[in-house]
């Protein structure tokens, strides 16, 4: 672009994983373009993910409607909007303030035809590459140096204030939680993980995790803490940052994992890394191990994920290979 660049906007509202995936793009703004003023829009509950980010100089927030913030954004007359959600909310942003802008292909039509009709059209292009397409105007491009993710201070957990004391000498972190079922690990997967472990394990969820984390942590005794619900977003990326090795289905903490340069076990369900958000280690591919069923004519079901699954059977993951995590995890 030929127009110096001195405040851009990058919009994206959620999700965890989502979120955690624009980084690279904000780290090489800030750091490409001369005396830029980076801001970022986001839905209020993902502020934390975002607030401690040094690349960031300011951060807007909603929480249903842009309309929360339109003046507000209309005053700081930016050059250039970066759109790293692409749907309605955000196409109302950049009708008001009504500035140079770009955005990135989101594959919808590909990922329709590939869990409607079995079609694969999919490019084999990681999301945070086609992220950089929306900065391409800008001559930024990606420095390949992964992700990015800052724990404040206040949610560094300290081990010894936290833990027994056998979990002070080495755990791993499983994650429970998901948005939907259908990618979850089934609560059989995670004992017979466990098992197999021989290890420490701290388990990682949400409040609407906890019920199924103590069902785990019951059955199988003090090897197991049972985190779920106890803890912040933060200080759960803390309890990671400080496990040997993170164990976890498609959400938004393996994108965090991935980002604190954690080695990482990705179990997958009904969705699939061909969708371009598996652990993103442009440089150090070593670092994660993908697990999935491969040959399943059902699978992938869905974009996103169901809160059952359709056929009945699960067959993603419940035909898991339990062996192969083990090994992955080093056991």
């Amino acid at each position: 672009m030929q127009r110096t660049i001195k405040k851009v906007l990058i919009i994206r509202f959620s999700s965890i994983g989502d979120i955690v995936l624009t980084t690279p793009v904000i780290r090489c703004v800030k750091q490409q373009i001369p005396d830029v003023e980076v801001h970022y829009l986001t839905k209020q509950q993902y502020l934390p993910l975002v607030a401690s980010n040094p690349f960031i100089d300011k951060i807007f927030t909603i929480h249903k409607k842009t309309s929360e913030v339109i003046a507000q954004l209309k005053s700081e007359n930016y050059d250039f909007i970066i759109d790293l959600h692409k749907n309605l909310r955000s196409s109302q942003v950049l009708m008001h303030l009504g500035v140079a802008s770009a955005s990135f292909h989101k594959l919808n039509k590909e990922k329709w035809l590939l869990t409607n009709l079995g079609i694969n059209l999919l490019p084999k292009v990681h999301i945070v590459d086609r992220y950089f397409h929306a900065v391409k105007k800008l001559h930024v491009k990606n420095d390949q140096q992964g992700l990015d993710f800052f724990i404040p201070e206040s949610d560094n957990i300290n081990l010894k204030d936290f833990f027994p004391e056998t979990f002070q000498q080495g755990y791993v972190a499983l994650v429970i939680g998901s948005k939907q079922q259908t990618k979850q690990i089934p609560v059989e997967k995670m004992l017979a993980i466990i098992t197999k472990l021989n290890k420490a394990v701290v388990l990682l969820g949400g409040n609407e995790d906890f019920l199924k984390a103590k069902q785990v942590a019951d059955a199988v005794g003090s090897s197991v803490f049972n985190a779920c619900g106890m803890i912040s977003l933060n200080q759960s990326a803390s309890i990671m940052q400080q496990a040997s090795c993170v164990i976890t289905p498609d959400t938004g903490l393996m994108h965090i994992a991935a980002a604190l340069k954690k080695k990482v076990i990705s179990v997958w369900g009904n969705t699939i890394p061909g969708f371009g958000m598996y652990p993103y280690y442009p440089k150090d591919a070593q670092n994660f191990t993908i697990v999935e069923v491969n040959h399943l004519k059902c699978r992938p079901c869905s974009k996103l994920g169901y809160d059952a699954c359709p056929k009945k059977h699960f067959r993603c993951m419940m035909n898991i290979d339990v062996d192969k995590i083990i090994e992955a995890a080093g056991a």
